[in-house]
């Protein structure tokens, strides 16, 4: 039964469950240090140069799943013990090199760095090259290529770069927490910090939901998750594992399509604030844009919030796809209605360390939203929600998106619009590709996603916005 799209994935998914099964037992503080043995016994083969060092990195791995540095605010972390075997990258001369006589590459170079065997081929010496690039821009063979690390070439807003020991560093000033470099780093080097001990902690001390009643705000890219059981399985074994309840923040998008279409409509031009990646990237490299931020809450913190204010003693778990979700759980204006935020990797590990089959259990119900609200899953539909919002409340304007796919075409638009160039009146934001199915936290990525989002969209029992913002005013 696959589960992950890797075994990054999965390594990561069984340091996890490990964990996780120790904190329900009360036996994490006893047990940390065995949990890479569990992993890996001893006679278990490894990629590493030994075991010892892979056991090494593991005690690094169970780290961050129990929350890793608290004194780094990035929830984005870097095990350097593990980021050693990616070539060194930079620049190369490929054997496009021709041994031409004119040697530009040469001229070019500040730093001595290229040097000729004696087929006049160019070599390029690593420990005096700066990367500058100067010697590809002259090569007329286009023979010298600049080869990137996978996180490096992942983050599209260059926040990584190389120590001198040519480990990757993450700059915090530029990191928007998208997970982009989590999800493709080939040897699982860079890590979400988990909070999965916090979430067992609140259902253990909840007794039963008796003490207080514990909520689970669920993404409707859950809907394109957990492919090998039905939906209403994965509901029921949320439920198993002691929340209160289940509902869909799809509800929280549609209250957000409502209050933003009215905002829009108010102030002429908007960006959304749904996607907590994009928002921290517009604050990051365009402040002047800032104050056409919409002033909504995302819809986890919108729901929360109703849920908080109806009963203040809740504790509220947001389970998604997304990294930049946890970031956004320690701002000052969500913290007070959201009190953990997990990924689907993560709940994954939570069932299976409860030895949860949740393909044995009965279907439970999930159906808080409209079409509209579940939609908000992919690339688009949060531009057709504001458009279907505007028309429900009768409000003249004519919304023109800038639908932008992945954090590239934000910065497309972003900078079209602080140019005054862009043909829009709202931009709407998603840091991923595809959208928030296409988040580091997702067990499976794949253009099929979009497919499952719509056709569960399209079963749902509300048919309007209005319809399923109704039931909670």
């Amino acid at each position: 039964m696959r589960k992950f799209d890797t075994k990054v994935q999965d390594l990561k998914y069984r340091v996890l469950k490990e964990v996780a099964r120790a904190a329900w037992k009360d036996t994490l503080l006893d047990n940390v240090l065995s949990i890479p043995k569990i992993i890996v016994p001893g006679r278990t083969p490894t990629m590493r140069c030994c075991i010892y060092k892979e056991r090494a990195i593991l005690s690094e791995r169970v780290r961050l799943a129990m929350g890793g540095d608290k004194s780094n605010p990035n929830v984005i972390e870097v095990i350097e013990t593990a980021c050693d075997e990616c070539p060194m990258g930079g620049y190369e001369v490929t054997n496009s090199c021709r041994g031409c006589l004119a040697h530009r590459c040469e001229e070019a170079c500040r730093k001595n760095a290229i040097s000729f065997d004696h087929n006049h081929v160019a070599h390029i010496d690593k420990s005096k090259c700066v990367d500058c690039g100067m010697c590809a821009k002259v090569c007329p063979y286009t023979a010298i290529v600049n080869r990137k690390r996978p996180c490096e070439n992942a983050c599209k807003i260059k926040a990584i770069s190389m120590n001198d020991d040519k480990t990757a560093r993450i700059d915090n000033d530029k990191c928007i927490s998208c997970g982009a470099c989590v999800y493709q780093c080939p040897f699982g080097a860079i890590m979400d910090k988990s909070f999965i001990l916090d979430v067992i902690d609140i259902i253990k001390k909840s007794d039963n939901n008796s003490k207080y009643k514990v909520y689970a705000i669920v993404a409707p890219s859950i809907s394109s998750q957990f492919s090998y059981a039905r939906l209403g399985q994965v509901i029921s074994g949320l439920k198993k594992l002691g929340f209160f309840t289940v509902i869909e923040a799809a509800l929280g998008a549609d209250m957000v399509s409502m209050a933003e279409s009215r905002e829009l409509a108010e102030k002429g031009f908007l960006t959304s604030s749904c996607c907590p990646a994009f928002v921290s990237f517009v604050e990051k490299n365009f402040p002047a844009l800032v104050p056409f931020i919409s002033h909504n809450l995302s819809p986890m913190a919108t729901l929360a919030k109703y849920l908080k204010e109806t009963d203040p003693t809740a504790r509220v778990v947001f389970i998604g796809p997304c990294t930049a979700k946890k970031a956004e759980v320690q701002l000052d204006k969500v913290r007070a209605y959201i009190d953990v935020a997990m990924t689907f990797e993560e709940l994954q590990a939570l069932y299976d360390s409860r030895e949860i089959d949740i393909t044995t259990l009965d279907d439970d119900v999930l159906d808080n939203a409209s079409y509209f609200g579940r939609i908000f899953a992919r690339s688009g539909g949060l531009s057709d929600a504001v458009a279907e919002a505007l028309k429900e409340q009768n409000i003249d304007f004519a919304v023109k998106p800038a639908v932008c796919d992945g954090i590239e075409a934000c910065k497309m638009a972003l900078l079209k619009k602080s140019k005054n160039v862009l043909d829009a009146n709202f931009i709407e934001g998603m840091a991923c590709l595809g959208g928030c199915i296409g988040g580091a936290g997702c067990l499976t990525h794949g253009e099929k996603n979009k497919a499952d989002v719509d056709k569960y969209g399209k079963e749902a029992y509300e048919k309007t916005i209005k319809d399923a913002v109704s039931v909670i005013q």
